[in-house]
């Protein structure tokens, strides 16, 4: 019998600042160990709150075997439930998106009201207790327009990186945005490829020719080590956005869980399209300046962000498989910027919608070459890659902290 070592050994076994070992980039077991350590008991992105603007409003999605819907109630609040009815277990909503004034089983038709509270069940008998069956809640936080859910019973802090959103994201108005273009995509690759793969911009000169017009691939132009390392010209963009109130400078996690910081787009340009021009006449929320640059926002495990003056985009990760992740992205522009007249799709969309499949590929042979009985880990650039080095010491620290080792990330 061939002996599989655990996630834990796996993690203890690594080489620092090295690509991680085979089986977790492929194993049932790691993938196992990740949802129950990490997707079940961090916070996730949802979606910008924009996708619910009304009451009965909602969004559904899958964490691992967790189908969870978020809805709009009457309050205004939004509130996030797993999306099992309390009867027989049968999905309450099986769209991605929608509007009800309740949550209706398709069953046998139990109805709950927006707050989750059971309303309706047929011949249920003298006896039955409605108040007992209600929905199971899911915490659910709007930052600043930015929907985030947590799975679990006592979800981590989230004060620190909420005040840090609601500051750096309150200029770009998501709050008065909708949604002009959706895009969702399965990379058959490993939800941890997926991010690393974002995390550096190495690969940007040979793998994203129109991403490359506007976003510049020098690694001191991402800040990923802090103000300290960062070049003449993010500091002078830094001093200038001080000076109207923009906060922008590098801001992130000791663990570098999360980070944000905003940057500068190449020769002044103003937004991620092929000319470089903004795509949309109608701003976003009060940032001064059309070349004010991109506000890149990311958390591990689930989300990365581009917030720029004309638009946004965000980015969710969730994981399917061992091998397979999917990828929503969303375009946002100013809830009353019209198609046709202040935006056109194509124009909005092109540089990422071109990203997206050219990382699928990347991370799609990453994949392929990793299941190889061949492949072993090799290092990380100190200076290309140093934002991946923190994505995997972030990911290791945790589940060594979580799987009871001792080991600590370097």
């Amino acid at each position: 019998m061939t002996y599989a070592p655990s996630t834990a050994q796996l993690i203890a076994e690594r080489l620092p600042d090295h690509a991680l070992p085979r089986d977790l980039y492929c194993g049932e077991q790691a993938y196992r160990d990740d949802l129950d350590q990490i997707w079940y008991r961090e916070w996730l992105f949802v979606g910008p709150s924009c996708e619910l603007p009304k009451t009965g409003s909602f969004v559904t999605m899958q964490v691992g075997e967790c189908p969870i819907v978020v809805t709009r109630g009457d309050d205004g609040r939004l509130r996030a439930f797993h999306n099992v009815c309390r009867h027989r277990g049968q999905r309450l909503c099986a769209k991605s998106s929608g509007s009800n004034p309740k949550l209706v089983c398709p069953y046998h038709q139990w109805t709950y009201d927006l707050t989750g509270k059971l309303v309706f069940a047929r011949d249920m008998g003298p006896d039955f207790d409605a108040s007992k069956y209600g929905l199971k809640p899911v915490h659910c936080v709007d930052l600043a327009g930015m929907v985030f859910i947590c799975l679990a019973d006592v979800p981590p802090a989230i004060s620190d990186f909420a005040q840090n959103v609601m500051r750096y994201a309150a200029p770009s108005g998501l709050a008065d945005a909708k949604i002009a273009h959706s895009s969702t995509i399965v990379e058959q690759g490993n939800w941890k490829l997926v991010m690393e793969n974002n995390r550096e911009c190495y690969h940007c000169g040979g793998s994203h020719p129109s991403l490359c017009r506007t976003y510049s691939d020098d690694p001191l132009m991402t800040v990923m080590e802090g103000p300290n390392a960062a070049s003449p010209e993010i500091l002078d963009h830094w001093a200038r956005c001080d000076a109207a109130n923009l906060p922008s400078r590098f801001v992130n996690d000791a663990r570098m869980q999360w980070r944000m910081a905003r940057v500068p787009l190449m020769d002044n340009q103003e937004s991620f399209t092929m000319s470089g021009k903004a795509a949309v006449t109608r701003r976003m929320g009060n940032i001064p300046w059309n070349d004010a640059g991109s506000l890149m926002l990311y958390h591990f495990p689930s989300t990365w962000n581009h917030f720029l003056p004309d638009h946004a985009i965000v980015f969710r990760v969730l994981p399917i498989s061992p091998t397979q992740t999917q990828v929503t992205t969303h375009w946002l522009v100013h809830k009353d910027a019209v198609e046709g007249v202040d935006y056109d799709i194509e124009t909005l969309t092109r540089v990422w919608l071109n990203t997206n499949d050219e990382d699928r590929q990347v991370v799609e042979e990453n994949q392929k070459g990793i299941l190889s009985p061949a492949y072993q880990p090799g290092p990380y650039s100190p200076t290309q890659e140093a934002g991946v080095i923190h994505f995997v010491d972030w990911y290791c620290g945790l589940m060594s902290a979580r799987l009871g080792m001792q080991h600590a990330a370097e």
